[in-house]
């Protein structure tokens, strides 16, 4: 679907979009036609990168600073985007930080910090862009979950905890709002070509994964795409895995 063609005044918010899976996922939709809000907290050269990106490929975007985690960011950050673009009718929550330890040594400081970023940012901004996109009848929610949601791995209880959540709310919220034309999905990434996978033993973990290699952003984001388009109407609920078999 082109968003130009059947809907020239919404907009698509990608959050945590300055680098990596989110920058991948906004150049995705804009290449779709959506103008693009490309949300960031601290790395605003980063964001502007993809913005420039996006403009040189012809398509439209703005980069808009908020902390996710602040209560009143979902209301400040989908308010600009309308103001900018158009009404949200597409939201991809992607912000996520990680915050690794075995669990008997996780701080509460670091289980708030990882929940209130993967997982509250999500809800706050999903309940602020619902009503708009039910009256609307049409929206697409996305959410950026992990493999790690859905199988253990040592050192991340509090990511698990966040990733796993944000799969159960996806599957909650989809049904709430079926009837509306709205789809609520998520996809879950495995080992992801990104700067946090950088500091790690990527070809030795790559041994790990039935696909025997690393998958790049632009894989995810393609996944995101799909289940942001019109032919994904029909889709809701449910998770797409982008990990080369590792949840298999």
């Amino acid at each position: 679907m082109s968003a130009s063609e059947d809907h020239p005044d919404g907009c698509a918010v990608v959050t945590g979009a300055s680098r990596g899976i989110g920058a991948a996922v906004a150049a995705e939709l804009a290449g779709a036609g959506w103008p693009v809000a490309v949300n960031y907290r601290a790395d605003r050269e980063g964001a502007e990168r993809v913005v420039a990106g996006i403009a040189d490929a012809g398509g439209r975007a703005v980069s808009i600073e908020a902390d996710v985690t602040d209560p009143d960011a979902a209301d400040r950050l989908l308010g600009e985007a309308e103001d900018e673009l158009g009404r949200v009718l597409v939201l991809v929550n992607n912000a996520g930080v990680t915050a690794d330890n075995l669990s008997m040594r996780i701080s509460d400081e670091d289980w708030v910090r990882v929940l209130d970023t993967s997982l509250t940012a999500a809800f706050r901004l999903t309940r602020q862009a619902i009503g708009p996109m039910m009256r609307a009848r049409f929206g697409r929610i996305v959410n950026v979950s992990s493999v790690v949601g859905l199988r253990a791995n040592p050192g991340q209880a509090n990511y698990a905890a966040a990733k796993a959540g944000l799969l159960a709310f996806t599957r909650t919220v989809a049904v709430e709002v079926a009837r509306r034309g709205v789809t609520v999905n998520a996809v879950a990434p495995g080992l992801i070509d990104t700067e946090l996978v950088a500091a790690l033993d990527a070809e030795g973990l790559a041994k790990l994964i039935p696909a025997r290699r690393v998958g790049t952003p632009q894989e995810v984001a393609a996944c995101v795409g799909f289940l942001c388009s019109d032919a994904a109407g029909y889709v809701t609920g449910a998770t797409l895995t982008v990990d080369g078999g590792m949840s298999a």
